[in-house]
């Protein structure tokens, strides 16, 4: 990287860390990083950040929001609106980080990434220019197939996906609501362009490519892909397995690829 610093953005002060491959980019990618709502921050996915940055020629914003159980949901889509908004409304300019500005989640990042998105949609913008969900939680009641077909087995479990929801809505009665659970809003029009890259042994693999039909439903652009012989994590499996840091490369060609069509 040319250049990477930590500081805090937004009107509330949420810490972040911004990586520019070259002190000229092209784009912005704001990353929401996974880890159930609970867990992960700047650094469990700062190899990460690095890999997009560089492949993507875009500068990164990782965003370190508040986790639950301490600040249970709606803090973390506060932060991400509250940083998201920041960034398009001059943050980037202001660093000299000009052209589009993306958002980017993976896991429960991906959640993230989606309800700021509807979230900014409804209260009139400003909406990012693309939004990119890798293996994303899309409905927090569990009730797609796949969390029973891959409960178990394959890294991720279901019942730890149950637990971190949980955490970060405690109420029950409150995870099919559209406000944390994408999946079931009732209009997906006017979103921003969209990738969606789930992973066949998931146990999120279901509502990831139910999302991403109801995006195409609704009129969204849509690049969804289902990765074969993937499970839940492969962008920060790059190190341990060449299968995944190849399917690691796939989504950040598609987020080029996408910002390249945007600038």
């Amino acid at each position: 990287m040319a250049r990477v610093e930590d500081l805090t953005v937004g009107t509330t002060g949420v810490r972040a860390r911004r990586y520019r491959p070259s002190e000229t980019v092209r784009a912005l990618v704001v990353f929401l990083h996974g880890g159930m709502w609970t867990i992960g921050d700047l650094d469990s996915h700062d190899r990460a950040c690095r890999r997009l940055a560089r492949e993507t020629g875009a500068a990164v914003l990782s965003v370190d929001f508040r986790r639950a159980p301490e600040h249970p949901w709606p803090a973390a889509v506060d932060d991400c609106v509250d940083v998201i908004r920041w960034a398009a409304t001059g943050g980037s300019s202001s660093a000299g980080i000009e052209g589009p500005t993306a958002v980017m989640g993976d896991s429960s990042g991906g959640n993230l990434a989606a309800l700021a998105c509807l979230r900014l949609r409804d209260e009139g913008g400003p909406l990012p220019a693309a939004q990119i969900l890798v293996y994303p939680n899309t409905d927090l009641t569990l009730s797609h197939s796949s969390t029973r077909t891959k409960a178990t087995g394959w890294g991720l479990a279901t019942d730890d996906v149950a637990w971190g929801a949980e955490q970060w809505v405690p109420d029950p009665s409150r995870r099919a609501d559209p406000d944390v659970s994408p999946v079931f809003a009732p209009d997906l029009g006017g979103l921003p362009p969209a990738v969606v890259v789930t992973a066949e042994h998931d146990p999120l693999r279901d509502e990831g490519d139910a999302y991403a039909a109801r995006l195409a439903a609704a009129g969204v652009p849509v690049r969804h892909r289902r990765e074969a012989g993937m499970v839940h994590g492969f962008l920060t499996l790059d190190t341990v397995s060449p299968a995944a840091a190849a399917a690691g490369d796939r989504v950040l060609a598609d987020v080029a690829d996408l910002l390249a069509h945007l600038a």
